[in-house]
């Protein structure tokens, strides 16, 4: 598609991309903007990223650029650095062969199909035919400022219809990963899976495991932190795509519709969008805290049942275990695990902290998220956690003389603790001191 036919201008494209594009092009080498960035311009939306592919090599690339490093194992790229802003520069890819009988694997792949090795480079119509979607398959040529659409990515862009390039079960063996990108493109663009390229997921969805959980940490901050977590958790769920993520979580889900942990992740999810919409901060922390609840109150049951603890104990020794089994499938940074222990931690004094405690435990650095969460275990559940948060919502909202009232008559109806005689020493009378002597 020449220039004169397509309505990407250079003006909305970033001006270090353009740079990066220049200079390839200016020391001979071909370079092309490529998929999302090409993609959103078309439909009207702000690229979040600007990619380029080239033919030159990543170490061809580095001697262009003295901001460059050369990351990657599987994939080789080169990211070239503009302060907080870095593009990513590719190699066009090749038609990969699996040469791992030969002394130089450049390519390989596990027993299900999964490419482990691969940097195979080649031409622009082979780099089109190795792309995921037909949406992404969009090159914008700098010399020329031209389109290159391959597969019928321009008309599926008309169409609305997300289509993979290739047969979708070796692409989905080739890398599981594009089962997430998939749905996540799918609620992002306001596009539909093809039939064909949605029937194998949901008997491939347990190839995820296999992804390590570094990786998978990542996919579910794109997935649940871009304004579109439920219609991602929804459409996961019907394709099976949620229970290799979170396997302490799925089994609860198929309980009925009205059950506590449904209701919960659902309003979770809801927020999570409206404070996106409203450009208000979100944490993988308190994500994780109220997507866990429900498993970790579980297993906190299991443990008091088994070993004898208190529940206070057993909450505290199940949020080790719960976390663990998580990260298992998800690499959650200990800077957000640990306020998401605290989050869970605080939940057990809601109850004991009412009434004049209730000053000094508003000051907790990590309150206002555990209130949050208590607030959505209200709703979820009801009865005496309903009538437990209504208290701290009339605390929490008041002014400070409205507080020092709600706060004295709440200590007034709070039941006194009868003071122990064990341990207690009285004092002798004056004939039990002249028998001791």
């Amino acid at each position: 598609m020449p220039r004169s036919a397509h309505t990407i201008s250079r003006r909305q494209i970033s001006e270090n991309a353009l740079k990066v594009l220049y200079r390839l092009h200016k020391s001979g080498f071909k370079a092309y903007l490529v998929g999302g960035g090409v993609r959103d311009i078309l439909l009207g939306l702000a690229p979040k990223d600007f990619d380029v592919v080239t033919n030159a090599t990543p170490e061809e690339i580095k001697r262009l650029f003295r901001n460059c490093r050369l990351v990657g194992r599987r994939f080789r790229l080169a990211h070239i650095v503009f302060g907080r802003d870095v593009i990513e520069v590719a190699t066009l890819r090749g038609h990969h062969v699996d040469n791992t009988d030969s002394g130089d694997k450049i390519a390989k792949t596990n027993a299900s199909g999964r490419l482990l090795r691969d940097n195979v480079y080649g031409t622009i119509d082979e780099d089109a035919e190795r792309r995921d979607f037909t949406v992404n398959a969009l090159y914008y040529d700098i010399s020329d400022f031209s389109i290159h659409s391959y597969g019928g990515g321009l008309q599926d862009l008309d169409s609305r219809t997300l289509r993979l390039i290739g047969d979708p079960e070796t692409r989905y063996r080739e890398d599981p990963v594009r089962m997430l990108r998939a749905v996540r493109f799918a609620t992002k663009l306001d596009m539909n899976i093809e039939a064909k390229a949605a029937a194998p997921i949901p008997n491939l969805a347990p190839l995820l495991k296999d992804i390590p959980a570094a990786r998978m940490y990542e996919e579910v901050l794109k997935l649940f932190f871009a304004g579109k977590a439920k219609k991602n958790y929804l459409m996961m769920r019907k394709l099976g795509l949620f229970n290799p993520l979170f396997p302490l979580i799925d089994t609860q889900l198929n309980e009925e519709d009205n059950a506590p942990v449904v209701k919960l992740i659902s309003q979770m999810m809801d927020n999570t969008d409206l404070r996106i919409a409203e450009e208000k901060p979100v944490t993988p922390a308190f994500f994780y805290a109220a997507l866990l609840w429900y498993p970790l109150s579980q297993r906190a049951d299991d443990i008091a049942l088994e070993s004898g603890l208190s529940s206070y104990d057993a909450y505290y020794a199940a949020m080790g275990d719960v976390m663990e089994q998580q990260c298992n499938s998800i690499s959650i940074p200990r800077r957000f695990s640990t306020i998401t222990k605290d989050i869970w931690q605080l939940q057990l004094r809601f109850e004991r902290n009412r009434g004049t405690r209730a000053f000094k435990f508003i000051e907790h650095p990590k309150f206002r998220a555990a209130y949050d969460l208590l607030l959505l275990r209200a709703d979820a559940e009801g009865g005496a956690i309903a009538k437990s948060t209504a208290w701290w919502k009339s605390f929490v909202e008041g002014n400070e003389e409205q507080r020092s009232v709600i706060a004295r008559s709440a200590s007034k109806n709070l039941p006194r603790k009868r003071r122990s005689n064990q341990g207690r020493r009285r004092k002798p009378t004056a004939e039990q001191d002249k028998t001791d002597s």
